[in-house]
């Protein structure tokens, strides 16, 4: 979900620099780089308990999105896939009694948690702004302070 969550960025980033915004094209691939780090985390996670991770096929997105609301709008819905999919991981760990794996799943619950609430903020603050350019191109200069590296 995590490598999925990064190519669903990425292809949002595509989509805003195809719109001249390149500020919220660089939150988006930012966003994007995140995602890898958070997947190397289970990565790692799993090699360390002896177990080898094997990578399937992610498929991409199939249609463009066209609008600034639309783009943060599809990553919200997302976000909210990997939510439920790592609490799914967590009442498995609980069923299973794998405490090992406790302490990496509330770190990422923790995370999602995070993850929703600023692109939910992302979102209202769009919604405000409806269709003034210039209000667009004030967020699109905001969210491209935050750069392309990966927290």
């Amino acid at each position: 979900m995590e490598l999925k969550a990064a190519v669903v960025y990425r292809q949002l980033s595509i989509d805003m620099d195809a719109l001249d915004l390149p500020g919220i094209a660089g939150w988006f691939k930012a966003q994007s780089a995140e995602e890898e780090v958070h997947a190397d985390k289970f990565i790692t996670h799993m090699l360390d308990r002896d177990a080898t991770p094997l990578l399937g096929a992610i498929k991409a997105q199939t249609k463009h999105v066209t609008t600034v609301l639309e783009a943060f709008e599809a990553a919200l819905a997302h976000e909210k896939k990997v939510s439920e999919a790592i609490r799914s991981l967590y009442r498995l760990a609980n069923s299973t009694d794998d405490i090992d794996a406790l302490p990496l799943l509330n770190w990422f619950i923790d995370e999602q948690i995070e993850e929703e609430s600023t692109v939910s903020t992302i979102i209202s603050r769009i919604k405000l702004i409806g269709n003034d350019g210039n209000g667009i191109l004030r967020l699109d200069e905001e969210l491209g302070a935050r750069g392309t590296a990966a927290e």
